[in-house]
């Protein structure tokens, strides 16, 4: 019984970790405290490499610097293990073993940046180890690849993981692109070399020479450190501009796409997630719930802000996704919650509102129009029953309750002339 009552509670550990560590919207306030202090904490390495190359800085706070990155690698190395000993949770490692789970997130590539960013000093202090007082290894490098750490960031860092992402669903359609563009930057050396080898010959005097004067035009730099003069190596030349032009454009184009592809993706996830939470969706399957998407807008509002102003007229209603939102009416504030919704009495007779709505923190909403509302009723009997139950309520009551909006007494009543 008490071996099983303590795997019971290292397994309720290990996921309130995987929480903090992994999941913001299940960790809540404690995943953001430890991603925030996190970022703090790469930023000031990053720093603190730079500094290390100034060498009246090393000579005043060598010391300091020194013990810093102590403190740094001890704080990964323990972020490193914990995300490992996460990793089991994870749903991408659902039925697996813990340890095919851990062996599976050490090859993910934000789990070899994580161990990248500590590497550099466990192999400067390993080389320290082996050949103390000796040249054979320049300990300053090591201590400038510190600098990955700087990768980190694409862990806390939306729109750098879109990017990466990008990068990583396109590397085929990149790898292409960089292929033309060698072929190209050989193909132009090649025929400069044989325009230009005999009044340049220090700079054309070979292939391998050409190329640097090759990728300085194709890349359209132009240094202008070689150039030719001949008259076939300016047509050359003249060619290789509008080419490296179309050419360099091609990756350009395929990351641009490719990275709108991964924010629509994500934010499509994200209005699922949301969607989904709400309980009056509950029962509505997926092919329903992506029709509802399309009548829903996200929206994100910041404490303290106002969602619904007093006077407003009715143009929609609003589902509360995730955070706390504050109505203030005639008896008092009421509190909503997640999975809780407001503004369907005012779109139901057709009122002014004479209460204002605010979010109490940070609220994730969805946002349904006038003529949408309309729209889900008419084609969903479910949602349609279960909204006219919550206002027949509120009318007979008279107040406000818990799931629901302002009563009709609070909207101002009537219709709008």
């Amino acid at each position: 019984m008490n071996a099983a009552r303590q795997r019971s509670e290292w397994a309720g550990r290990r996921r309130r970790l995987y929480d903090i560590l992994e999941d913001p919207a299940a960790g809540g306030h404690a995943s953001r405290l430890v991603d925030a202090l996190l970022v703090i904490l790469i930023l000031l390495n990053v720093a603190a490499v730079m500094l290390e190359t100034m060498p009246e800085v090393m000579a005043e706070y060598g010391v300091a610097l020194g013990l810093f990155d102590i403190f740094s690698v001890v704080v990964f190395t323990i972020e490193y293990a914990a995300r490992a000993w996460v990793s089991p949770e994870s749903p991408l490692h659902r039925g697996m073993s813990p340890r095919r789970a851990r062996l599976t997130h050490a090859i993910t590539p934000m789990a070899i940046i994580d161990f990248l960013a500590i590497a550099p000093s466990y192999l400067s202090l390993l080389a320290a180890l082996l050949f103390p007082g000796t040249q054979l290894i320049d300990f300053r490098v090591l201590r400038i690849l510190r600098l990955l750490r700087f990768f980190k960031l694409v862990r806390y860092s939306n729109a750098l993981r879109s990017l990466f992402n990008a990068f990583r669903n396109e590397w085929r359609a990149l790898a292409a692109a960089l292929v033309v563009m060698l072929t190209l930057m050989v193909s132009v050396a090649s025929l400069m070399y044989l325009a230009e080898r005999r009044v340049q010959p220090e700079f054309f005097g070979s292939i391998p020479q050409s190329m640097w004067w090759a990728v300085v035009t194709l890349t359209t730099v132009g240094y202008g450190d070689v150039v030719p003069v001949t008259a076939l190596g300016k047509v050359i030349a003249a060619v290789t501009m509008i080419g490296g032009l179309a050419m360099f454009a091609l990756p350009v184009g395929i990351i641009a796409t490719a990275f709108a592809q991964e924010v629509h993706r994500r934010e499509f996830i994200v209005t699922w997630g949301m969607v989904a939470r709400v309980p009056l969706f509950a029962e509505l399957n997926a092919s329903e719930i992506a029709e509802i998407m399309k009548l829903l807008e996200a929206v994100t509002v910041a404490p303290g802000q106002r969602i619904v102003h007093r006077g407003d007229r009715a143009s929609s209603m609003y589902f509360i996704a995730e955070g706390t939102v504050s109505i203030d009416v005639e008896s008092g504030p009421v509190t909503l919650e997640s999975g809780d919704f407001f503004g369907e009495m005012a779109l139901l007779t057709k009122s002014r509102r004479i209460a204002s709505a605010t979010a109490v923190t940070r609220c994730n909403l969805l946002m349904l129009s006038a003529e949408d509302f309309s729209s889900l009723m008419e084609r969903y009997d479910s949602i349609a029953k279960a909204v006219e139950e919550v206002a027949r309520e509120r009318l007979a009551a008279d107040r406000v309750k818990r799931g629901g909006d302002i009563v009709a007494s609070e909207l101002g009543g009537g219709e709008d002339e």
